[in-house]
Protein backbone atom coordinates (compact mmCIF):
# COMPACT_ATOMS: atom_id res chain seq x y z
CA UNK A 1 0.00 0.00 0.00
CA UNK A 2 1.40 3.25 -0.92
CA UNK A 3 1.17 6.72 1.26
CA UNK A 4 -0.03 9.83 -0.14
CA UNK A 5 1.57 12.58 1.45
CA UNK A 6 0.45 15.94 1.19
CA UNK A 7 3.53 18.49 1.68
CA UNK A 8 2.41 22.32 2.10
CA UNK A 9 3.51 25.68 3.95
CA UNK A 10 0.87 27.60 6.31
CA UNK A 11 1.34 30.77 7.78
CA UNK A 12 1.38 30.45 12.04
CA UNK A 13 -2.75 31.49 11.44
CA UNK A 14 -3.50 28.68 8.79
CA UNK A 15 -3.17 30.33 5.77
CA UNK A 16 -1.48 28.86 2.57
CA UNK A 17 -1.50 31.87 0.85
CA UNK A 18 -1.75 35.42 1.24
CA UNK A 19 -4.72 38.38 0.34
CA UNK A 20 -5.57 37.94 -3.33
CA UNK A 21 -3.75 34.67 -3.50
CA UNK A 22 -0.35 35.50 -3.12
CA UNK A 23 1.99 32.57 -2.49
CA UNK A 24 5.01 34.99 -2.24
CA UNK A 25 3.80 35.86 1.27
CA UNK A 26 4.78 32.35 2.76
CA UNK A 27 8.36 32.79 3.88
CA UNK A 28 9.74 29.72 1.39
CA UNK A 29 12.95 29.47 2.74
CA UNK A 30 15.95 27.27 2.36
CA UNK A 31 14.59 24.38 5.04
CA UNK A 32 11.36 24.49 2.76
CA UNK A 33 13.43 23.97 -0.46
CA UNK A 34 15.40 21.52 1.33
CA UNK A 35 12.37 19.48 2.23
CA UNK A 36 10.45 19.65 -0.55
CA UNK A 37 13.60 17.83 -2.58
CA UNK A 38 14.15 15.14 0.64
CA UNK A 39 10.35 14.51 -0.17
CA UNK A 40 10.31 14.44 -4.15
CA UNK A 41 13.49 12.05 -3.82
CA UNK A 42 11.37 9.23 -1.72
CA UNK A 43 8.19 9.63 -4.50
CA UNK A 44 7.47 8.61 -7.33
CA UNK A 45 4.07 9.78 -8.33
CA UNK A 46 3.49 13.51 -8.03
CA UNK A 47 -0.41 14.43 -7.20
CA UNK A 48 -1.38 17.88 -8.29
CA UNK A 49 -4.48 19.99 -9.21
CA UNK A 50 -4.47 21.81 -12.34
CA UNK A 51 -3.58 25.41 -11.39
CA UNK A 52 -0.23 24.35 -9.49
CA UNK A 53 0.49 22.02 -12.00
CA UNK A 54 0.62 24.93 -14.83
CA UNK A 55 2.63 26.68 -12.37
CA UNK A 56 5.10 23.95 -11.86
CA UNK A 57 5.19 23.36 -15.68
CA UNK A 58 5.67 27.09 -16.45
CA UNK A 59 8.35 27.11 -14.11
CA UNK A 60 10.35 23.91 -13.35
CA UNK A 61 11.28 22.90 -16.70
CA UNK A 62 14.22 24.53 -17.53
CA UNK A 63 15.75 25.05 -14.14
CA UNK A 64 17.76 22.19 -14.30
CA UNK A 65 20.46 23.72 -16.39
CA UNK A 66 19.83 27.41 -15.43
CA UNK A 67 22.89 29.41 -14.33
CA UNK A 68 21.21 31.49 -11.77
CA UNK A 69 19.83 28.35 -9.98
CA UNK A 70 19.94 28.67 -6.53
CA UNK A 71 20.16 25.81 -3.49
CA UNK A 72 18.91 22.70 -4.90
CA UNK A 73 16.77 24.15 -7.51
CA UNK A 74 18.39 22.30 -9.71
CA UNK A 75 17.77 18.79 -8.93
CA UNK A 76 14.48 19.88 -7.85
CA UNK A 77 13.87 20.89 -11.21
CA UNK A 78 15.57 17.15 -12.72
CA UNK A 79 13.12 15.14 -10.19
CA UNK A 80 10.02 16.99 -11.21
CA UNK A 81 10.50 16.69 -14.74
CA UNK A 82 11.51 12.84 -14.63
CA UNK A 83 8.62 12.03 -11.83
CA UNK A 84 5.42 10.25 -13.11
CA UNK A 85 2.82 13.18 -12.77
CA UNK A 86 -1.25 12.59 -11.96
CA UNK A 87 -2.86 15.69 -12.19
CA UNK A 88 -6.75 15.91 -11.83
CA UNK A 89 -9.07 18.57 -14.11
CA UNK A 90 -11.72 18.74 -16.28
CA UNK A 91 -10.38 21.29 -18.53
CA UNK A 92 -6.85 20.47 -19.07
CA UNK A 93 -5.92 18.15 -22.02
CA UNK A 94 -2.98 16.71 -23.56
CA UNK A 95 -1.76 19.62 -25.34
CA UNK A 96 -1.39 21.69 -22.13
CA UNK A 97 0.92 18.75 -20.67
CA UNK A 98 4.00 19.59 -23.29
CA UNK A 99 7.04 19.42 -22.14
CA UNK A 100 5.80 17.12 -19.39
CA UNK A 101 3.62 14.74 -21.99
CA UNK A 102 4.95 11.34 -21.20
CA UNK A 103 4.99 11.97 -17.90
CA UNK A 104 1.54 13.49 -17.11
CA UNK A 105 -1.70 11.40 -16.91
CA UNK A 106 -4.74 13.77 -16.40
CA UNK A 107 -7.53 12.20 -14.46
CA UNK A 108 -11.00 14.13 -14.66
CA UNK A 109 -12.86 15.04 -11.30
CA UNK A 110 -15.41 12.73 -11.41
CA UNK A 111 -12.99 9.65 -11.48
CA UNK A 112 -10.19 11.47 -9.03
CA UNK A 113 -11.04 9.43 -5.61
CA UNK A 114 -11.16 5.93 -7.59
CA UNK A 115 -8.01 6.61 -9.73
CA UNK A 116 -6.21 7.71 -6.42
CA UNK A 117 -7.32 5.05 -4.32
CA UNK A 118 -6.19 2.47 -7.40
CA UNK A 119 -2.68 4.67 -7.61
CA UNK A 120 -2.46 3.66 -3.67
CA UNK A 121 -3.30 -0.06 -4.13
CA UNK A 122 -0.21 -0.42 -5.93
CA UNK A 123 3.14 -1.27 -4.65
CA UNK A 124 5.51 1.41 -5.31
CA UNK A 125 7.36 4.79 -3.74
CA UNK A 126 5.09 7.39 -2.07
CA UNK A 127 2.44 9.87 -3.47
CA UNK A 128 3.39 13.43 -2.96
CA UNK A 129 1.21 16.30 -3.15
CA UNK A 130 2.78 19.87 -3.15
CA UNK A 131 0.18 22.81 -3.20
CA UNK A 132 -3.22 21.71 -5.07
CA UNK A 133 -5.17 22.81 -2.02
CA UNK A 134 -9.02 22.19 -3.04
CA UNK A 135 -7.29 19.04 -4.47
CA UNK A 136 -6.16 18.00 -0.97
CA UNK A 137 -9.02 19.12 1.54
CA UNK A 138 -11.02 17.02 -0.94
CA UNK A 139 -8.84 13.97 -0.68
CA UNK A 140 -8.84 14.42 3.00
CA UNK A 141 -12.69 14.58 3.59
CA UNK A 142 -12.87 11.56 1.57
CA UNK A 143 -10.18 9.50 3.22
CA UNK A 144 -7.51 9.08 1.09
CA UNK A 145 -4.52 11.47 2.63
CA UNK A 146 -2.70 9.64 4.93
CA UNK A 147 -0.08 12.22 6.05
CA UNK A 148 0.03 16.22 6.11
CA UNK A 149 3.22 17.43 6.31
CA UNK A 150 3.17 21.25 7.43
CA UNK A 151 5.78 23.73 7.14
CA UNK A 152 4.63 26.20 9.71
CA UNK A 153 6.11 29.31 8.53
CA UNK A 154 7.12 32.66 10.74
CA UNK A 155 4.65 34.71 9.74
CA UNK A 156 1.03 35.56 10.54
CA UNK A 157 -0.50 36.92 7.21
CA UNK A 158 -4.28 38.12 8.84
CA UNK A 159 -6.33 37.11 5.96
CA UNK A 160 -5.63 34.80 2.45
CA UNK A 161 -6.65 31.39 1.60
CA UNK A 162 -7.04 28.78 4.17
CA UNK A 163 -4.56 25.72 4.42
CA UNK A 164 -8.33 23.92 5.51
CA UNK A 165 -10.98 25.74 3.08
CA UNK A 166 -14.25 23.58 3.62
CA UNK A 167 -15.55 23.47 7.26
CA UNK A 168 -16.99 19.61 6.00
CA UNK A 169 -13.80 18.38 6.00
CA UNK A 170 -12.63 16.99 9.31
CA UNK A 171 -9.54 14.69 10.37
CA UNK A 172 -8.41 13.16 13.52
CA UNK A 173 -4.36 13.74 13.35
CA UNK A 174 -1.33 11.77 15.14
CA UNK A 175 1.76 13.32 15.42
CA UNK A 176 4.54 11.55 13.96
CA UNK A 177 7.35 14.04 14.83
CA UNK A 178 8.19 18.00 14.60
CA UNK A 179 11.24 19.35 12.79
CA UNK A 180 13.21 22.58 13.09
CA UNK A 181 16.12 23.72 10.94
CA UNK A 182 19.47 25.57 11.09
CA UNK A 183 18.91 28.87 9.91
CA UNK A 184 15.55 28.99 9.24
CA UNK A 185 12.18 30.02 11.46
CA UNK A 186 9.98 27.84 10.00
CA UNK A 187 8.93 24.57 11.73
CA UNK A 188 8.18 20.78 10.12
CA UNK A 189 4.97 19.16 11.56
CA UNK A 190 4.06 15.84 10.29
CA UNK A 191 1.08 14.12 10.82
CA UNK A 192 -0.12 10.75 10.34
CA UNK A 193 -4.26 10.82 9.44
CA UNK A 194 -6.00 8.60 11.31
CA UNK A 195 -8.88 6.45 10.14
Amino acid sequence: MRTLIVTTIVSLDGYSAGPGGDVMAMPMDHAFDDYNVERLRAADTLLLGARTYMGFKSFWPGRADAPDGRGNERETSRLNDAIGKVVVSDSLIEADTDPWTGTTEIVRRAAAHERIAELKGGDARDILMFGSGTLWNDLLGAGLVDELHLMVGAVVLGGGTPAFGDDSVAATLELLDTRSFEGSDNLLVRYAVRR
